[in-house]
């Protein structure tokens, strides 16, 4: 195994400067090639202008022993480090393809870099990314190959699989998968103090996972849910996804869980809409209320909510903890299915209970008076 392993930091600028010295090995033998799609690109790209931080960066040293000139392979970060080499200088890169390597960042990554070149950002912008650190792990010049692969092999040796939303996060880029990601994260204060999602569920995106199934629930209405469905999903509406539906979904979604927080949150956890399945038939009931499944996704006032329909789902939470359902409910619940039809049938168990609920949770006041939402509830 290599004697030692160097910790230190790197600035693009030593990258670049390498690379204009052909110093710089971006792909050695043992290395994958180039396969990052453009949205992955612009991805990266926005992710460095704001100064974020990235995975570590190998890299293993090596003298030629003819010139004594010394050089530098990337051992892992070479998709990284070509993409933005690309980005800032691509004549420096003497495989460059225009068919494979070219790219633009794009709008629904950063408005500011949307369709400009390097040349072209305002100095300090420029002068930030040449100055982005990279952490960096140099191995010596005395690490052999079958060392290298060792190394990784242990680095990736937890046995933990990626899940499908981990999948879907390195897979797409657009406004489907941006829209879901940032209306999940808006809400993890309330997947918390709900306990729908504990904190490995969101060490591993399931709360974005639901955040997106409720979103296709927006447009699609009630549907299964699989991998397929929500693949789908990301892949139509990634870059078809119009600004003005995306600020529909997001004042809708944001409206109907500060509705369920305002009226039930503070119990939420005690009922049996912490569990996952159930929360998701709780969105689509207070959903309905407020818009109606599969609702034009334009600009509407939402319907007021009333304490009765309150009242129904937490009166349909009491029946299902005490065991009061028929046997077609008992079979949905049993394996927590989530087909359409499944799906459906627990929303009409708590539209069902609209009429007589009220009277045994008070909520205080009238039963029919509503519940206003305004725009300044959203958040």
């Amino acid at each position: 195994m290599p004697s030692s392993i160097t910790k230190t930091i790197y600035r693009t600028s030593d990258f670049l400067s390498w690379q204009r010295a052909k110093t710089l090995v971006l792909s050695p033998s043992f290395q994958r090639r180039p396969v990052w799609e453009a949205a992955a690109k612009s991805y990266f790209i926005d992710t460095i202008a704001r100064g974020l931080p990235i995975p570590i960066v190998f890299v293993r040293e090596q003298t030629n022993l003819h010139t004594l000139e010394p050089s530098r392979e990337v051992v892992d970060g070479q998709q990284r480090l070509r993409t933005l080499l690309t980005y800032i200088e691509p004549e420096a890169l003497a495989d460059y393809d225009v068919e494979r390597d070219r790219f633009e960042v794009r709008k629904t990554h950063n408005t500011e870099l949307a369709g400009k070149g390097f040349k072209e950002l305002p100095a300090d912008l420029r002068r930030k990314i040449l100055g982005y650190e990279f952490s960096v792990h140099v191995l010596p010049s005395d690490t052999d190959d079958t060392e290298v692969l060792q190394i990784f092999a242990r680095m990736n040796a937890t046995g933990i699989k990626l899940n499908y939303q981990e999948l879907r996060n390195a897979k797409f880029y657009g406004d489907f998968k941006n829209l879901s990601y940032a209306l999940a994260y808006e809400q993890l204060s309330r997947w918390r103090n709900w306990k729908v999602f504990n904190e490995s569920d969101i060490a591993r995106m399931l709360e974005v996972e639901e955040t997106s199934d409720l979103l296709i629930l927006m447009i699609d209405g009630i549907h299964s849910r699989s991998r397929a469905v929500i693949d789908k999903a990301y892949d139509l509406y990634d870059n078809r996804l119009s600004q003005p539906q995306s600020d529909t979904m997001s004042h809708r979604f944001r409206l109907v869980m500060h509705t369920i927080d305002r009226t039930i949150g503070d119990t939420l956890p005690k009922t049996v809409f912490s569990r996952k399945a159930l929360f998701n038939t709780l969105f689509s009931f207070y959903y309905d209320q407020m818009y109606g499944i599969k609702s034009v996704l334009e600009p509407m006032t939402p319907r007021p909510l009333t304490p009765k329909a309150v009242n129904a789902a937490l009166a349909a939470s009491d029946e299902i903890q005490h065991g009061r359902f028929d046997e077609e409910m008992a079979k949905v619940l049993r394996g927590g299915t989530s087909h359409a039809s499944s799906r459906q049938i627990r929303l009409k168990f708590i539209s069902g209970m609209m009429e007589g609920a009220q009277e045994k949770f008070d909520l205080g006041g009238e039963t029919d008076t509503p519940i206003q939402v305004t725009r300044s509830d959203e958040q």
